[in-house]
């Protein structure tokens, strides 16, 4: 494991190289502090985070993972920055086993994209045109993207999850970088919000790897579950 803390480690997934930027992801390793969904589902919105991960078995790799609002069969970013804390080969979210590995800069998993929730691509012909985008009103998941090098599979890309649960803006989704990545069938280097970091490349079978850099930002003590 990365870190030997008792608490709540606090991530920054899919980071730029100098480490910027990322979206941040709280994980409880000891997830038997919180034995319901209802104490999780309470941490997780007492957190903040886009998502947080509850590890029930940190030699099986199983994990749980929630937004604010919500309990999540399936989520990138979690899986990437979990992956790379846990150190193991395989992790155990709802969907089913998801293959991990490290190249020593990227953590990388191995998913399938029918895992992902459904989210509207939207492309815009400039990466400009997706800076100056405000954000939605709640009700639509959007991933706004364009074009930055299409020879080189360079994109420009935001995230707006539209769920009302106070995360307007995702800084880093690797679950719509898998949808684009099976809907444009190619390798692609993302940058998303305000300059995170996603790597995607398909695999022969129908997968896709999602990779990015992970780094530890702070532990914070574990709260009594309510």
């Amino acid at each position: 494991m990365n870190t030997t803390s008792g608490g709540i480690d606090v991530l920054r997934v899919f980071c730029g190289p100098d480490r910027r930027y990322g979206n941040a992801l709280g994980v409880v390793r000891d997830g038997s502090r919180y034995p319901d969904r209802a104490a999780r589902q309470a941490l997780a919105g007492e957190l903040g985070f886009s998502e947080t991960v509850f590890v029930d078995d940190p030699e099986r790799g199983a994990v749980d993972i929630y937004t604010p609002g919500l309990r999540l069969p399936f989520a990138g970013h979690p899986l990437v920055g979990v992956a790379w804390l846990l150190d193991v080969e395989v992790l155990e979210p709802e969907v089913g086993e998801v293959f991990t590995r490290d190249d020593g800069e990227f953590t990388w998993i191995t998913v399938r994209a029918e895992w992902a929730p459904p989210r509207t691509l939207r492309e815009y012909a400039l990466p400009a045109e997706v800076d100056a985008l405000d954000v939605p009103e709640p009700g639509e998941w959007v991933y706004a993207w364009a074009w930055q090098d299409e020879a080189a599979g360079r994109i420009r890309a935001r995230a707006f999850p539209g769920r009302g649960d106070g995360i307007d803006e995702d800084e880093a989704t690797g679950a719509a970088a898998l949808l684009l990545t099976r809907q444009l069938g190619r390798a692609l280097h993302i940058t998303q919000g305000r300059g995170s970091q996603i790597l995607t490349a398909p695999g022969p079978d129908g997968t896709v790897e999602i990779g990015g850099r992970v780094y530890l930002e702070a532990v914070l003590p574990a709260p009594r579950a309510h």
